[in-house]
């Protein structure tokens, strides 16, 4: 369902060798150092800002930008954060959308590839509330030949909330997955395939699409 072990470690490596430039750009900076963690990189990385928005406007200063940033491990210089905070900050209002900046790290992703994700969240997402938690995941993930299920380990329901866990940061694991974290999670996955037919073909094939 998710990305494999093989894509991820493929992807963390790719990732790992870029930063070795010394002339990377601070944003590609930033968007390399979320996906050397995997797949879930650039998710985690707006799980963080999403916990410290506590007036839920979206939006954060830039003394926020620096906690988050910090918070999350990034390895990048004062200067630096400094600079992608003034990027996103195109109106010089002080604060930048969150939601925004997060869409800009995502690594680029053809139309078909958005597309793909956006149709497989649809399936998934059965009551239409923009959240999959696990009432939305039965009658869509069949769990019957996972081996935990089959060794009586594990309830369906408890594959159900592994699965969603997945898509969460261990820290804050909610057993939701929004619109924007599912996109995040396989915008990451997206960046370990080279071609958009095999990426199609894998969530095709995942999601039964």
């Amino acid at each position: 369902m998710a990305a494999t072990a093989r894509h991820d470690r493929e992807m963390k490596q790719k990732a790992e060798k870029a930063l070795n430039n010394p002339n990377v750009d601070p944003i590609e900076k930033l968007r390399l150092q979320c996906l050397s963690r995997g797949s879930s990189g650039i998710l985690g990385l707006g799980r963080v800002f999403r916990i410290m928005d506590d007036d839920g406007n979206r939006s954060l200063d830039f003394a926020e930008f620096s906690k988050g940033m910090r918070d999350y491990g990034v390895n990048l210089e004062k200067k630096e954060v400094k600079k992608i905070f003034e990027i996103f900050d195109s109106d010089g209002s002080g604060t930048i959308d969150f939601d925004e900046f997060l869409i800009k790290l995502r690594p680029p992703m053809s139309k078909a590839r958005k597309d793909i994700i956006h149709k497989a969240f649809r399936k998934l997402d059965k009551t239409g509330d923009n959240e999959v938690t696990v009432d939305d995941l039965r009658g869509v993930y069949n769990v019957k030949s996972h081996p935990k299920f089959k060794s009586g380990e594990m309830t369906e329901d408890q594959i159900f909330r592994l699965f969603l866990d997945t898509f969460d940061t261990p820290d804050d694991k909610d057993g939701k997955i929004t619109s924007e974290e599912f996109q995040n999670y396989y915008a990451g996955v997206s960046a370990s395939i080279d071609k958009d037919s095999y990426f199609i073909l894998m969530m095709t094939n995942a999601w039964k699409l």
